[in-house]
């Protein structure tokens, strides 16, 4: 499976993955409670840029985690600027997008067998309510691995359309998309059933 994760040897890779889950949660909460203000909006960012700017993440990362994102972005502002006005819907805008690029430290700096055991001790007292805390970790675990997957077929059907000379039509781009994104599912789903995964 493709995963975000890069090996390195930072400050974040150096964490467990246990206690880089708790501190990257509590950053996230953090941005989440500033107040919906312009220096609010400026703070979140400078949080964000800061827990990029070390060694083994780097402002490259966050760049890609952003371009990722975009289109979620883009349609947050939208929302937000047309209800709310313009402070109130940019530092809302700003807050997601902190929020979604920190948790992506988590899966950049850590390994997914590393992830798959820290998941499954966190969700072991789940066992008493008879859920599975391996299977409910794989399902964590192959979510986090298929979207950045779906992140590359949704640039290579781009590059696909736009080599054909389709443009940026939407109904050209949607259906392929949605092609080959199915395909990627069933492989996926053939993938675990072949290893006893039901």
């Amino acid at each position: 499976m493709l995963t975000l994760y890069r090996p390195g040897d930072g400050p974040w890779h150096r964490l467990t993955a246990g206690r880089k889950s708790a501190v990257l949660g509590l950053i996230v909460l953090g941005v989440s409670v500033v107040p919906a203000s312009w220096w609010g909006a400026a703070l979140t960012a400078g949080v964000c840029l800061a827990c990029y700017a070390v060694r083994g993440a780097g402002m490259g990362a966050l760049v890609r985690q952003g371009i990722a994102i975009r289109w979620i972005l883009a349609v947050t502002l939208a929302g937000q600027l047309l209800f709310l006005g313009a402070e109130t819907g940019v530092a809302n805008t700003v807050r997601i997008c902190a929020a979604v690029v920190i948790s992506g430290l988590l899966a950049l700096t850590t390994p997914v067998s590393e992830l798959l055991e820290a998941l499954e001790r966190g969700l072991s007292p789940l066992a008493r309510l008879r859920v599975d805390p391996q299977r409910a970790a794989l399902t964590i675990a192959v979510t986090l691995s298929t979207l950045p997957v779906l992140v590359r077929l949704e640039r290579e059907v781009r590059e696909a359309q736009n080599a054909r000379g389709g443009g940026r039509s939407l109904r050209l781009f949607a259906i392929p998309f949605l092609v080959v994104s199915l395909k990627h599912a069933d492989a996926l789903g053939d993938a675990l059933t072949a290893r006893g995964v039901r």
